[in-house]
């Protein structure tokens, strides 16, 4: 069994396609489809359900998979090893953040990475499918690290260190009726429609338990994945939000409402940093992880 097999393979299974995955090796095709046959011969049964509309793993292809990232990230391991004792650092760091976070300066990070170690290369993935999708990318092997929102209890397999805690606020706008009440109950929003982030997000996460340990059931009206954006609408009189407060502060005409009902630790968001910890970090990843404190806002 050789590296290269192992890498074809996870590519295929990870795209689905022995197309798509050539295109990402820079390989052709039929190289990608030579490299599989010879692997499930050696393996002596078929790793992927090949038809001419899909391909699918096979049982045997599932319980392959996460062996293989484990195979590679160990040969990766190895080679770091001796670039680090030649002075060099190399190697690849697949950074997963949300799109929309002020408790990390990404851009500052990951310049201040590059001017240090010019040869590691980054890539990174903004959210497409909040804090659960980054977790679940973390535990695949797709990411090495992400800066991410997890529940009070962390899924296994991740390692995860805190780095800011930000309370969560009403906000309505300037013009709202709830404006003159100042003060309000989780009962009295349940006929509001609410702006707030897609499920799967952290800040969504926290506000959901919110109202379901009140019993009251609340309509969300408006799912946008971007802090800014919500402050904007929610601005202009298109629903009510819980947002962090570091949000109001940026954005003029918002006015904030006490909740009386709430304990001030139960709308609390949380942005941590996940890891993997069931994979020995890398030369490259350390090094990126050295810097993180460097760049975590003040909020």
């Amino acid at each position: 069994m050789e590296l290269r097999q192992l890498e074809h393979f996870i590519a295929v299974a990870e795209e689905l396609s022995f197309t798509r995955a050539a295109r990402r090796l820079h390989v052709v095709q039929s190289g990608v489809s030579a490299a599989i046959r010879s692997l499930e011969r050696e393996l002596g049964c078929a790793l992927f359900e090949r038809t001419s509309q899909q391909v699918r793993l096979t049982g045997a292809g599932a319980a392959l998979l996460p062996e293989a990232r484990a195979t590679l990230h160990a040969a990766q391991a190895a080679q770091d090893a001796v670039r680090a004792a030649q002075d060099t650092l190399r190697g690849t760091v697949n950074v997963g953040a949300m799109a929309s976070v002020e408790v990390v300066d990404l851009p500052a990070l990951l310049g201040q990475l590059h001017a240090r170690h010019p040869a590691i290369d980054v890539r990174l993935r903004l959210a497409t499918a909040g804090s659960a999708g980054l977790a679940h990318a973390l535990l695949s092997g797709d990411l090495d690290v992400a800066f991410l929102s997890l529940p009070e209890r962390k899924p296994a397999g991740i390692d995860a260190r805190e780095l800011a805690t930000v309370p969560l606020v009403l906000v309505v706008s300037a013009a709202h009726p709830l404006v003159q009440r100042g003060k309000v109950v989780l009962a009295d929003l349940a006929g509001e429609p609410f702006v707030d982030f897609p499920p799967g997000y952290g800040n969504r996460e926290v506000v959901d338990r919110a109202f379901a340990a009140a019993g009251v059931v609340r309509r969300v009206a408006l799912e946008v994945p971007d802090i800014d954006m919500g402050a904007a609408l929610v601005r202009h009189g298109l629903g009510i939000a819980f947002l962090p407060a570091f949000a109001v502060a940026s954005t003029p005409g918002l006015h904030v409402l006490d909740v009386l009902d709430v304990d001030d630790t139960m709308l609390r968001w949380s942005m941590h940093l996940g890891t993997s910890s069931t994979r020995r970090p890398s030369s490259a990843l350390r090094a990126l992880l050295d810097l993180v404190d460097l760049h975590v806002i003040a909020l």
